[in-house]
């Protein structure tokens, strides 16, 4: 049998624990919550970000990465982005050499601008090829709750990417394959900006043709970049790009697109992100993207919007006012 480690209890981490649990794979949930972690093992449940839902039965739970990470022969990571080298720092030399290490977050690194899956495979110096990435629509709520979706899990080897789809697949989640990492994980960080964008449009009060500008013309914006960092055009199409845009835009269980809507509500940033529940990485990734576009030279409207109004340089109001004043051009281009 597969064996599992997930790190990190929130609500994708315990969502995917208990997606692996379903199809069949052994897996252990690591934590620092002891109540949350319980909680998980003693009755299926993590009631703080789960709220109401019945995890699979079988998932077993540690505060001790050693035991977590003992001949797993997967290890998927689900922390926030701006963390996870300090906290995977201390578990490297507890990887077992053979595993496939999962990123399960979305973000770019402030200051590095390395892809999460770069980071993990230079913390826990592994190499490439023992490194995936799992993105597309990952509602965790709607997952946990054992809702129908897809997913794309990436790896640069079809191998690394089938041992991890294997170990996902049942009834209700159905991963596909792609060699397509830089694509896929830049769609995943990348559209948590765009849903800042899109949940601003919503406080303000604006309809769906405003959200669908901004939605596709961001879907350019992420196609443009992917393409100038060697991702395949074909990935932004799929369920990691479009679908992954579409779900994060339009639900209100996408934290960023909610932190958006409260800003464009009359929030500030600080008032917004204390509402949050858990972290929206799109704050943080805004100004990674935004810097490792200027440094290949690409352009990136929406991305530079929801900086500026970010950091209180603009008024939300006047964001899509911004975008919509540049000079005309070809849509295609």
């Amino acid at each position: 049998m597969t064996r599992a480690a997930v790190i990190g209890a929130g609500a994708w981490g315990t969502t995917f624990a208990s997606v692996l649990t379903d199809a069949g794979t052994h897996t252990t949930l690591w934590g620092r919550d002891p109540q949350t972690l319980a909680e998980v093992s003693a009755h299926g449940r993590n009631t703080r970000a789960l709220p109401d839902l019945q995890l699979a039965t079988g998932i077993a739970t540690t505060m001790d990465a050693a035991e977590a990470l003992e001949n797993a022969d997967i290890v998927a990571v689900a922390v926030p982005a701006q963390k996870v080298r300090h906290i995977i720092a201390d578990f490297a030399p507890l990887i077992p050499p053979t595993a496939v290490v999962v990123s399960l977050m979305k973000g770019v690194e402030a200051d590095t601008h390395l892809r999460m899956s770069e980071v993990l495979a230079e913390v826990a110096q592994i190499p490439a090829e023992r490194t995936a990435v799992v993105s597309g629509p990952n509602l965790a709520r709607e997952i946990a709750a054992r809702q129908p979706t897809a997913t794309v899990v990436a790896a640069t080897t079809i191998e690394a990417a089938d041992k991890v789809a294997a170990a996902t697949a049942s009834g209700y989640f159905r991963p596909y394959t792609n060699t397509d990492v830089v694509g896929v994980e830049l769609c995943g960080a990348y559209k948590n900006v765009i849903a800042v964008g899109v949940g601003v449009s919503d406080g303000l009060g604006f309809g769906n043709n405003t959200t669908a500008t901004v939605i596709t013309r961001g879907l350019t914006e992420i196609t443009r970049l992917g393409m100038a960092l060697g991702a395949r055009p074909e990935t932004f199409s799929g369920l990691a790009g479009m679908g992954d845009l579409i779900a994060t835009c339009a639900s209100p269980l996408s934290r960023n697109h909610m932190l958006g809507k409260r800003i464009g509500q009359g929030a500030t940033l600080g008032e917004a992100l204390a509402s949050s529940e858990g972290t929206a990485e799109g704050v943080t990734t805004a100004r990674s993207i935004q810097e490792l576009a200027a440094s290949l030279g690409v352009d990136v409207p929406i991305c530079d919007a929801v900086v500026t109004m970010l950091a209180g340089e603009v008024a939300p109001k006047d964001v899509l006012g911004l975008l919509l004043s540049r000079p005309r051009k070809s849509e295609v281009g």
